[in-house]
């Protein structure tokens, strides 16, 4: 089964679905190599790790779309990307839509904020209008070839326009043919379950940490029936927590050996990142 078949299959059974964020092609695979059964193309790590940017904006189509490549050529289970806006209006979104599906993704999602955008869990967010956030939708349903290229569509209001209007933009984009509804960045409880409550659309919960939403057990999210709990950052934060730690150690003992048991053993590397099996590949050419 195709990675895009598969993540279809998977979202459709409403079971929670956890998909932890990957910023580059080692992080990706590590992700795989874990068990788990797709991963995530962050927007926010994607502009740290290639700019050292923050996500307001800063990375656009072109440099989104060759990492969302790059990733999911890296590994066989579905990729969902990051599509911030779609970099412009209805017609910009066709072609993101487009690149991203060229690209290899299983499924990407789309926003309704302004640009400059910024990370949905930071303040000072402004959403375009319903009509106008519904068209974009409408216009990546139909520019979409592939037609299980999953569409996620995903609402900034409830900070900026508040949760009620939150919920007619998620159900504007329900009948313009969105696949998934990604309500981000609730602030209780109360509103996780009223999301859940109110759309039978498959449902994203983005588990961000340090973010505004409560994050409820795992366990919680599933009796509601949420199809999807996206972990968009943790990789990323464990790893800079982890080279962090390593530089300071390092700098204070003046010693590498001390630190010998932080590393990944050099042949388990190069069998994560395939040396083995390309040198095979090599000879097969000599």
């Amino acid at each position: 089964m195709n990675p895009r078949r598969r993540l279809h299959e998977l979202v459709s059974r409403k079971q929670g679905l956890v998909v932890p964020g990957a910023y580059d092609c080692v992080s990706a695979r590590l992700v795989e190599r874990a068990g788990f059964q797709a991963v995530y193309m962050t927007g926010y790590g994607t502009s740290a790790s290639r700019l050292g940017l923050p996500d307001l904006g800063f990375a656009g189509l072109g440099e989104m779309a060759d990492h969302a490549r790059n990733m999911a050529s890296a590994v066989s289970i579905p990729l969902i990307a990051d599509a911030d806006t779609g970099y412009g209006n209805a017609l910009n979104v066709r072609r993101t839509v487009q690149t991203y599906e060229a690209a290899g993704v299983a499924a990407l999602h789309l926003e309704d904020q302004m640009l400059p955008k910024r990370c949905g869990h930071l303040a000072g967010k402004q959403v375009v209008p319903l009509e106008e956030f519904a068209q974009k939708i409408r216009a990546a349903v139909e520019a979409r070839t592939d037609p299980d290229l999953l569409i996620l569509a995903r609402t900034d209001a409830i900070a900026v326009t508040g949760f009620d209007d939150a919920l007619r933009r998620a159900e504007a984009a329900v009948t313009a043919g969105a696949d998934i509804l990604f309500v981000e960045a609730p602030t209780s409880e109360q509103q996780i379950e009223r999301v859940a409550r109110t759309f039978d659309t498959p449902l994203l919960f983005n588990y961000a940490p340090g973010g505004r939403s409560p994050l409820l057990p795992f366990k919680r999210l599933r009796e509601l029936e949420y199809a999807i709990i996206l972990l968009p950052v943790d990789t990323l934060f464990v790893a800079v927590r982890a080279i962090q730690g390593f530089l300071a150690g390092l700098k204070e003992k003046d010693d590498v050996l001390a630190f010998a048991d932080r590393y990944i053993p050099f042949a388990e590397f190069n069998e994560l990142i395939g040396v083995t099996e390309q040198m095979a590949l090599g000879e097969r050419y000599k």
